[in-house]
């Protein structure tokens, strides 16, 4: 089995730092780091990407404006994309699983939740 990769899209380089932690605890994943969608939008030509994890609230490319090109380039349209968000009201989920986002994560949340949704995801495919 080849190495899984992770793009972490979010502006808080604190909030990067503990996705990195709790991506870590699962095994031999690799990780990139984006602190915009912009930034996410440069890396992702360079890198082989097998799952995305973006906030909502960033600076340039917002997680949403990600979403909608990721879904209509042909290149990325299947790689899954989780949002994981201070944003969680009903509206809210609803216009990111719409634009979409496969999961959406409201934060504060438990590092095994988000475990468990990444190896859903990625151990899935060979």
């Amino acid at each position: 089995m080849s190495t899984k990769t992770i793009l972490i899209a979010d502006d808080s380089p604190t909030m990067r730092t503990m996705l990195v932690a709790i991506i870590e605890g699962l095994g031999d994943y690799k990780t990139v780091e984006a602190s915009s969608g912009f930034e996410a939008l440069r890396l992702l030509p360079r890198e082989q990407v097998d799952l995305i994890l973006t906030d909502i609230n960033m600076p340039d490319i917002n997680g949403l404006e990600l979403i909608s090109y990721l879904r209509t380039n042909q290149n990325y349209k299947d790689i899954p994309i989780f949002i994981i968000s201070t944003e969680g009201s009903k509206q809210d989920i609803e216009k990111g699983k719409l634009l979409g986002a496969d999961e959406y994560v409201v934060k504060p949340f438990s590092p095994e939740t988000l475990q468990q949704l990444i190896s859903r995801y990625l151990i899935k495919k060979p």
